[in-house]
């Protein structure tokens, strides 16, 4: 099915502050508005319409030459500027996006548009985690149970046509809607709703314009051949191999890298501190249970991974078709998406204890974000 965007930039943001438009601010560098366009230009995306505020236009003519958009000029209020918008949809299937929302990721995205084409109707929200509270005045009037609480966030698809109606129908009242879902619920049905990621933010301020700070941590590890046992395990999968890794736990030298990586991050001690090789509890240990302990430690302190990079030195054995799978198992383990984590495998041209096959020497590299 063809598939429309519509990405909302009518507004002029006048909560964030600024002298203009809080779409056309930088972020990192980058225009929000740019991040946002760049997010949708995915090939399932047939049409992407920007509905703009006329005081921008000649920002958005601008956009027009750098990017496959086209341009709607949006209404005094947002339900106005939808309308304006959907009128120049061509797609079967419409998504409506804030265009204050660059974070958006290409899974939600997708899962938007599946959404859709399984119920009709696809609003992107996450559980809250605080307790949600009416209020009339200053006071609590109802205390709505948490587990039955998401917060919306956007993209919204719908069917075209069905949008399209329901919006109609809102014109002709005086009511105000905020999102689309409230205007589909009310005119048409119950959308249903698919869950998206908290990283999905909406900037509004100005402090949401300042980029999260990363700490960066760097770690390093080498073991030597030596065990006899016919594989090594790196990063949590085991790999075929002459002989095992000599080590009180079971040697997974890339692990201990990124662990020591993530510790520095965090300004803590180094592995060796948590996981001393004179504790019998740790002779043996499944590394990938000591990479959770570390993570136990760095969740105390509002702190989890952000992106990780992990460069293994070796001679032998040859490494490159388990790195799918190396990559796959920090995915898990770290609750991060696989694109977040880079895996690399050389040797050392026969150079040194690398090169003569004697251990293997990891180096790791890792951001840290803030949690809360």
């Amino acid at each position: 099915m063809s598939v429309s965007v519509i990405i909302c930039a009518a507004g002029k943001g006048t909560r964030a502050g600024f002298s203009n438009n809080k779409i056309l601010a930088l972020y990192e560098g980058i225009p929000v508005i740019e991040r946002t366009i760049s997010a949708f230009l995915l090939p399932e995306i047939t049409q992407l319409i920007v509905a703009y505020n006329k005081e921008d236009e000649a920002e958005m003519l601008a956009l027009k030459k750098k990017y496959p958009i086209e341009l709607v000029e949006g209404g005094a209020v947002r339900t106005q500027t939808v309308y304006n918008a959907l009128q120049a949809a061509t797609g079967e299937i419409v998504l409506v996006h804030d265009g204050a929302r660059p974070f958006v990721s290409t899974r939600e995205i997708l899962d938007c548009i599946a959404c859709v084409r399984a119920h009709d109707s696809a609003i992107c929200a996450v559980p809250v985690v605080n307790t949600q509270a009416q209020v009339i005045g200053e006071e609590i009037v109802a205390v709505p149970s948490r587990a039955e609480c998401y917060d919306v966030l956007t993209p919204q698809g719908f069917y075209t046509k069905a949008l399209l109606k329901c919006y109609e129908k809102a014109l002709r009242g005086q009511k105000s809607y905020t999102d689309d879902g409230s205007v589909y619920a009310e005119f048409c049905g119950k959308p249903h709703i698919f869950v998206g990621s908290r990283a999905n933010r909406k900037l509004t301020y100005a402090e949401d314009f300042q980029p999260h700070p990363h700490r960066a941590g760097f770690g390093v590890d080498t073991h030597a051949f030596g065990k006899e046992q016919n594989f090594i395990t790196l990063c949590g999968v085991q790999v075929p191999s002459e002989s095992g890794l000599i080590a009180h736990s079971d040697g997974d030298v890339a692990v201990h890298a990124l662990m020591d990586a993530l510790l520095s991050a965090a300004g803590k001690k180094d592995i060796g501190h948590y996981f001393p090789d004179t504790d019998e509890k740790w002779r043996g240990a499944n590394s990938m249970s000591m990479l959770a302990e570390v993570l136990r430690i760095l969740k105390e302190d509002g702190l989890s991974p952000a992106s990780v990079s992990v460069a293994i030195q070796a001679e032998k054995p040859r490494l490159a078709k388990y790195i799918a799978a190396m990559q796959q198992s920090l995915s898990t383990a770290l609750s991060l998406s696989s694109d977040k984590i880079g895996i690399s495998a050389g040797t050392n041209e026969k150079l040194g204890y690398v090169g003569e096959g004697k251990g293997i020497t990891v180096y790791a590299y890792v951001l840290l974000k803030q949690t809360q």
